[in-house]
């Protein structure tokens, strides 16, 4: 149950977005309509369970939700794309930490070591 209400506020907010986009507007039983259909459609608690189990696992992956959404190449290529952001967002929060926990052995903040580090590129192209 809990699933399927937050499909339904997912596909409610897709649903602002496109017509906040498009300058159209979608009634509350459209909206309904497109989260029963899409809900059905995955009908996701089986498709993920069965995928997990097939792959010896007990966590739902990201190729997980790609292989579900193949049937729709708009919606495959959307999840690619966000699960893509996702990325790289986390590597470059990664890099932070990294360039973080070196300074504060080395003794630098970590200001201190952004600049070194610019200096150190401006030196090695000149």
């Amino acid at each position: 149950q809990r699933l399927k209400a937050a499909v339904h506020y997912t596909v409610g907010c897709l649903c602002q977005d496109v017509a906040e986009d498009k300058d159209v507007q979608f009634s509350k039983q459209t909206i309904a309509a497109i989260s029963e259909i899409t809900f059905r459609q995955c009908d996701i608690k089986e498709y993920f369970l069965i995928l997990c189990r097939h792959a010896k696992r007990s966590t739902v992956t990201t190729e997980d939700v790609k292989l579900l959404a193949r049937r729709s190449n708009s919606l495959l290529k959307y999840i690619t794309q966000k699960s893509e952001e996702i990325s790289s967002s986390n590597m470059e929060q990664k890099e932070k930490k990294k360039k973080k926990s070196s300074a504060a052995k080395e003794g630098r903040t970590y200001g201190e070591q952004e600049a070194a580090v610019t200096e150190n590129e401006d030196s090695n192209m000149a």
